[in-house]
């Protein structure tokens, strides 16, 4: 049986090759399997090396410095971590939070889990293209802020949002950024020795590494002051207890080192194998864009279908996946928050589809898949 075309690689990425190969050496008796904590023995220092060399592989793809990674078992508990270490820890200062309607649910909902808690939350309206209005951003930011959230790359439109701009005004105002990079990583440069980012989380399994394992960027412990949510041990650093899972972070961190050493060449690729997807969908009649092309990462493209329901649409493209937006929305059937934010209308919603391309795209992977797009919407739109 033939398998589709994957394009959703905003969902999940496969495993490179190399990752699971490396991986691999971490779980057998034959291998170095040994609790990293375990340092009384060989076994536990050779575990341990492991998890310290993919820390730095992280550490150097993001500018930082391995003593600011913090492992997770994915961006979610890093994004709980930073928002509700940072909300809690500055409380004494104020309890108001800013971020934007457009992120990621696992923002969204830990802020609606700190008004439970008393704090005080602006959801930032985002512009018709998905862009912040750095104007309402600076005007969102009172005396009593204490941070201010925003995802680097949306993981619905691709839409790229200005860092620079936004760091100069957290900045000015004195006030804690936290950047959701789970999209950004590997595809984008960071360079965190130079940024006014205080809190970064970052997963593996957008990167071609495994599901399961993240890290969360802290700049200054001593001034964040993040509080632990998971007791138990005292790992990393007394903030996330827990055995390590060495095969995963070792992982991760092989997948981080690969995307230093090719992520100009993946971009330079993967922007061509878009370009080729739009310029064949945007042949077809009654189909719009999403967000904007510009200022978008390489590998997300957010189209819509005039006249056609994109569940309709994802049926008949049997041998293609793709999504209708983000896989948390998807999973639970709601219309996407994001393209609501941006001003989409429930009809335009429900026609949207969301192509994300990868390492493993290729030029004849576009073309087939333009070629059944047309046959699906014809199929579609003229009942046949």
């Amino acid at each position: 049986m033939k398998l589709p075309i994957y394009l959703d690689y905003a969902a999940t990425t496969p495993v490179d090759t190399r990752v699971a190969n490396r991986m691999a050496r971490y779980l057998t008796f034959d291998g170095e399997f040994g609790n990293p904590a375990s340092i009384n023995h060989q076994y536990g220092r050779s575990a341990k090396s492991a998890v310290e060399e993919a820390r730095g592989f992280v550490a150097d793809l993001l500018g930082a410095r391995p003593s600011q990674i913090i492992w997770t078992s994915g961006a979610t508990e890093a994004i709980n971590l930073a928002l509700k270490g940072a909300a809690r820890n500055f409380r004494a200062q104020g309890s108001h939070i800013v971020t934007v309607q457009t992120e990621h649910k696992a923002v969204l909902d830990v802020c609606h889990a700190l008004e439970q808690e008393g704090f005080r939350v602006t959801y930032l309206t985002v512009l018709p293209d998905g862009l912040v209005d750095l104007g309402l951003l600076d005007a969102a930011i009172r005396p009593d802020t204490i941070l201010v959230s925003v995802m680097q790359v949306n993981n619905e439109t691709g839409i790229v949002q200005d860092l620079t701009a936004i760091e100069q005004l957290t900045s000015k105002h004195k006030v804690a950024l936290h950047v959701d990079a789970a999209q950004s990583a590997g595809k984008l440069p960071i360079d965190l020795h130079v940024s006014a980012i205080d809190l970064m989380s970052v997963c593996a399994h957008k990167i071609y590494g495994p599901k399961g394992v993240g890290a969360l960027y802290v700049r200054d412990r001593s001034t964040l002051g993040q509080q632990a949510l998971i007791h138990g041990g005292g790992h990393e650093q007394g903030l996330r207890a827990g055995t390590l899972p060495t095969h995963q972070i070792v992982g991760m961190g092989e997948a981080f080192r690969i995307a230093a050493d090719e992520r100009d060449r993946d971009h330079r690729t993967i922007t061509q194998l878009k370009h080729r997807l739009w310029s064949g969908l945007q042949k077809i009649e009654g189909t719009w864009l999403n967000g904007n092309l510009e200022k978008s990462v390489a590998g997300i493209l957010n189209v819509g279908f005039a006249g056609v329901d994109s569940e309709d649409l994802l049926l008949e493209l049997h041998d293609v996946a793709v999504s209708t937006g983000a896989a948390c929305s998807s999973f639970l059937q709601e219309p996407s928050h994001v393209l609501r934010a941006m001003g989409l209308s429930d009809e335009r919603i429900s026609s949207t589809v969301r192509f994300s391309l990868g390492r493993c795209t290729s030029a004849e992977d576009i073309d087939y898949v333009l070629a059944s797009i047309r046959r699906a919407l014809h199929a579609l739109r003229c009942g046949n």
